[in-house]
């Protein structure tokens, strides 16, 4: 497939390359929609195997966040921008200095942030050369604690949908990955009265997870196999695949993770074994309510970014509605609402 097909597939505006061999930076962004408003979405830097890897992930990553964004009600395209290197040996300030003159040629359409591979300081010397970033520590400062608990209330609408009652009380959650949302998530779940178990590679986020919850912890393998009333995916994607699926033990698969299904008929194969599903990008949504509160008028305010993540509750119980009224998976149901949404924006602007 030619570069346009592939670009033009799944309905990208705007995709740009950017290289500045002074810096040593390779870029691309990649702006999905910009029917509804400016794109959001963080920038990614990962020693891709190849461009055309870089560019698959850039493509299928803008195209979540414009889900997203529209799934949150938000006033905002998506869009996602990927640096092309090892974050650990090729980071430089002139490296991010020289994303962020990227960034700003933009020219306001795209909006930058933190992702994988990225810190808030690399954010900070980003935002010397561009006023186009959100998330920086002297404004929202860090999302994860606001997208763990848009991850909370999302199981409880999740628990009312699958027991009849939303509390945590006596119920048993197992998560896998205890890293920045998770470990918040884990917090949360222990107050409400769950029963956790534990898994990551890092055996020290495990340790302090079980020190802080009372978590038991288990092997990253085992955690498929474990009886449990939600699985919760916050670590890697691509977790729910053929050779996983068959050893779930869980009601409920709800956690933070990006892309959790292998592809979508992963969540057919869900509702086939009577595994509730809550859409990850709706589910993990709280992240980018928190950084476009920046954007609003008089500046962010974290009770009123608090108080639009807990309709994350809302959003998931309207998915699980549409998917029962349609009758199909309800990954399925969420594309469906969002493609639905983003058509009526696009004619609006035609």
């Amino acid at each position: 497939m030619g570069l346009f097909a592939r670009t033009q597939e799944d309905g990208h505006e705007q995709v740009v390359f950017f290289n500045d061999p002074a810096a040593g930076l390779k870029a691309i962004i990649a702006v999905h929609s910009t029917a509804a408003g400016p794109a959001i979405g963080g920038c990614r830097m990962w020693p891709y195997a190849s461009e055309e890897e870089a560019l698959e992930d850039v493509l299928r990553l803008s195209k979540g966040m414009t889900y997203k964004n529209i799934s949150m009600g938000l006033a905002a395209g998506g869009a996602k921008a990927v640096i092309i290197g090892d974050p650990k040996k090729d980071k430089t300030p002139e490296l991010m200095k020289a994303f962020g003159r990227c960034v700003e040629r933009m020219g306001g359409i795209y909006y930058t942030g933190e992702d994988v591979g990225m810190t808030p300081d690399d954010m900070a010397a980003v935002r010397t050369v561009t006023r186009y970033v959100v998330g920086l520590r002297e404004t929202s400062g860090d999302p994860s604690p606001v997208t763990a608990y848009g991850v909370f209330m999302g199981m409880r609408a999740c628990l009312r949908e699958a027991f009849g009652d939303e509390s945590f009380e006596g119920r048993t959650v197992a998560v896998q990955g205890a890293g920045n949302v998770g470990y918040h998530l884990l917090k949360r779940l222990h107050g409400a009265g769950a029963r956790l178990y534990v898994t990551d590679i890092d055996s020290e986020r495990v340790e302090r997870a079980v020190a802080e919850t009372g978590a038991t912890p288990v092997e990253p393998d085992a955690i498929y196999d474990l009886d449990c009333d939600i699985f919760a995916p916050c670590a890697l994607g691509g977790i729910i695949n053929e050779k996983t699926i068959d050893r779930l033990r869980c009601r409920i698969v709800a956690g933070s993770a990006n892309n959790q299904l292998a592809d979508e008929t992963m969540g057919d194969a869900l509702m086939e074994r009577g595994i509730l599903y809550a859409p990850d990008y709706v589910i993990n949504g709280g992240g980018v309510i928190n950084v476009y509160e920046e954007l609003m008028p008089g500046g962010y305010d974290r009770e009123r970014a608090l108080a639009k993540v807990a309709t994350i509750y809302d959003k998931i119980a309207g998915i699980f509605a549409a998917a029962k009224r349609w009758g199909v998976a309800t990954n399925r149901a969420a594309n469906r609402l969002a493609e639905e949404r983003l058509a009526e924006l696009t004619a609006k602007t035609v």
